[in-house]
């Protein structure tokens, strides 16, 4: 969590009474970044599920874009005089950065998300704290005021993503780094590749620690609202679970600090930690606790008029009490505001902060899937604004080269017209002012949030509803898309990233717009009935359109096909088809155009539909196909070839068919002994069939009499 825009080391060496500005301009509160773990051994997937909520003001945007690898690079900071320099080419890699108008003008503030082409990803930064104790035996650069220096949030995940192959080497270098320059302030931030996930923390001025947590925690959550004080137990000798400086344990002793645990193993998080985080953060960490179905014991932690104001004995981990977790589940735990628990609400006890508040301008989740390849084992879920009214767009971001510039506009183009007047300012007049806005993702997720957030009695319902079901419709059809690309060569794989990623955009732009354009009328026209987005299925709770996100890359596959049949001359038949497009969600059929075509002469279309009425007026024999097309993309299938034969009549039992007649006619005329008809009167058949029936008539009444007889 960065702490204003600009140079703050800069502002504060300029401040004639250091301490006393930094206290009343910065208070504790300001400090409001989430950090979320969720190991692989709980989610229902296998999948590890790790990101960051960031807090800062209500309307500031972010630049989402590709870093192109660089020669030589120096790497410095707009907040220290840190500068360090890569001897050798960087990889390329995606960013979440603040615009060049809150940093002198620079480009390059604050990569706080992204990947690599090599597979690492970064969550940065949460900015955490230390002890008076600590601070006086090894004090950050910041403290400094007239020599500003060592590593900070502003260019921390760019070292690691420029230079990092592995997550492990990126908590190597780190350290490393802080080592000889320092750390600029307290930070933790999360390194994640496809095997290891790991939290890294600078805990003073050359002391840190880096945890593999799925080697440590494999099933534990972690919900961190910028604490440093939460304990972790972890074996400090073990390079498997942990990395850290040489003198982490020398230091804490020398402070008199120095905190252990019964087993006579160091607590790092009580010997290095503050004792006193704030209210905004512990009533956070509560309502992360509960959220995931743990909350804190009763008598644990006091309650006051604005929340939570302190916690005994704070755990960075915790098992959950919910059973397996889902990716929607973990994606929502950004917007989480305490509605478990009504003594933890934000949304009924007015001055409550909350982990889903008004400040977050951005939040990301990485879901890491164990056993693929390091290209596309981590999906990069992102959303460019706060996460109560949000929506978090899919990138396989380790292959992404290029974004829509349209939707994402270039960190050096950004127009900030739209923001307001403040960027602190929740402003509802920006948002409804449609003239300014730049055609960016980000602010119209952005003006959601401030309509709905400034109107929940109105809006929030409804809103949140349509926004759910269009995320778990992304979730739905990633996994659809994911089957692809897992099938797709890694040599074609970046290619298909930068569709799909350009298609998960352009759709979630598309709908979240309608929705934005639906809000600002209501809120000008009549509000005498409930808002319902135009695209919101009441009864389903589902879009009346689904997102098409996965649907142009999937054929059509046929679920019903046309069978063969004879039938005979002036019968009625219709041959069907029916084919769905396999994309995850319901509703995508609407998408399909069905062709039929007769197989003997197939150059053209026959008819359209999914139905085709078979001509039965000529006997003979016929086959056909129908052929169904996705329309989003062009995609086709082809169903079976159904034979049909048509064939004369069949004659009804003791009935002379047309042909036959036709046939004796037709023998007849050959030949002068024509037979006689029964309807001749002359003719000598008729006495002999009338003898015959009386012979018949006489044979039955004779058996009737035997029978009486008896």
């Amino acid at each position: 969590m960065k702490w204003g825009k600009g140079s703050f080391g800069k502002v504060i060496a300029a401040a004639s009474a250091t301490a006393l500005a930094f206290s009343l301009a910065f208070p504790l509160s300001a400090l409001a970044c989430t950090q979320v773990y969720v190991g692989p051994g709980l989610t229902d997937t296998g999948d590890v599920y790790v990101g960051r909520a960031e807090d800062y003001a209500a309307r500031h945007p972010k630049a989402f874009g590709i870093q192109e690898p660089r020669v030589n690079p120096e790497f410095s900071s707009d907040e220290s005089n840190f500068k360090w320099t890569y001897p050798k080419t960087t990889f390329r890699y995606t960013y979440v950065r603040d615009l060049p108008s809150g940093w002198d003008n620079r480009t390059d503030a604050y990569s706080e998300a992204g990947t690599n082409e090599k597979g690492v990803s970064v969550s940065a930064t949460l900015t955490t704290d230390y002890n008076d104790k600590v601070k006086a035996v090894d004090p950050c650069g910041s403290e400094s005021y007239s020599d500003i220096s060592g590593l900070g949030e502003y260019t921390i995940a760019d070292i690691v993503l420029a230079c990092s192959s592995t997550a492990r080497e990126g908590v190597e270098l780190l350290g490393s780094i802080i080592d000889t320059h320092g750390s600029y302030d307290c930070n933790q931030i999360i390194i994640a590749d496809n095997t290891e996930t790991w939290l890294f923390a600078q805990l003073s001025g050359h002391q840190w620690i880096g945890i593999n947590l799925t080697a440590a925690y494999p099933d534990k959550v972690s919900v961190n609202p910028n604490i440093g004080q939460l304990k972790y137990k972890i074996d400090l000798s073990d390079k498997n679970v942990c990395l850290h400086s040489e003198k982490l344990e020398e230091t804490a002793k020398a402070a008199g600090s120095a905190v252990y645990f019964d087993d006579g193993s160091l607590d790092v998080a009580t010997s290095y930690g503050s004792d006193k985080p704030g209210t905004s953060q512990y009533t956070r960490l509560a309502q992360g606790r509960v959220y995931f179905g743990s909350p804190l014991a009763d008598g644990s932690y006091t309650m006051g008029d604005k929340g939570v104001t302190s916690v005994s004995d704070p755990q960075l981990l915790f098992a959950p009490g919910n059973g397996k977790i889902d990716l929607f589940t973990a994606l929502r735990s950004f917007a989480a505001r305490g509605e478990q628990d009504s003594t933890l609400n934000a949304n009924t006890n007015a001055g409550f902060y909350a982990i889903g508040n008004n400040r977050t301008v951005e939040t990301h989740m990485y879901q890491i899937r164990k056993g693929l390849s390091a290209d596309i084992a981590t999906i990069q879920w992102e959303n460019l604004s706060r996460s109560e009214f949000g929506i978090a767009v899919p990138s396989y971001s380790a292959l992404l080269t290029q974004v829509n510039k349209d939707i994402y506009p270039a960190i050096d183009s950004w127009d900030e017209k739209h923001t307001g007047t403040k960027e602190s300012v929740d402003s509802v007049d920006a948002a409804m002012d449609a003239s300014t806005d730049n055609g960016s993702l980000d602010y119209v997720l952005m003006d959601i949030n401030t309509l709905a957030y400034n109107n929940r009695d109105k809006l929030a319902g409804s809103t949140r509803t349509y926004l759910d079901a269009l995320q778990k419709q992304l979730i739905a059809q990633q996994a659809v898309v994911d089957e692809i690309m897992q099938k797709t060569p890694a040599a074609e794989r970046t290619d298909l990233a930068n569709k799909l990623h350009d298609r998960a955009s352009s759709e979630t732009y598309a709908k979240a717009k309608a929705l934005l354009d639906d809000m600002r009328a209501y809120l000008k026209g009549d509000q005498s009935a409930p808002f319902v987005p135009s695209d919101l299925d009441e009864a389903t709770g589902l879009p009346k359109t689904p997102i098409s996100y996965a649907t142009p890359f999937v054929a059509p596959v046929f679920v019903a096909e046309p069978a063969d049949a004879t039938v005979e001359k002036g019968s009625a038949i219709t041959l069907s088809a029916q084919a769905n497009i396999p994309d995850g969600v319901e509703g995508s059929e609407s998408h399909l155009a069905y062709e039929w075509f007769d197989a003997d002469n197939p150059a053209a279309p026959i008819a359209t539909g999914s139905k085709l009425d078979i001509d039965t007026s000529t006997v003979g024999s016929a086959s056909y196909y129908c052929v169904a097309t996705n329309d989003t993309s062009g995609l086709k299938a082809t169903s079976r070839t159904a034979a049909i034969t048509v064939s004369e009549p069949q004659a009804a039992p003791g009935t002379k068919t047309e042909t036959t007649q036709k046939t004796m006619a037709s023998s007849g005329d050959k030949g002068a002994h024509k037979a006689p008809q029964t309807s001749d009167p002359l003719s000598p058949v008729a006495p002999i069939a009338l003898t015959a029936v009386g012979a018949a008539l006489a044979a039955a009444a004779s058996l009737r009499a035997r029978k009486d007889g008896k």
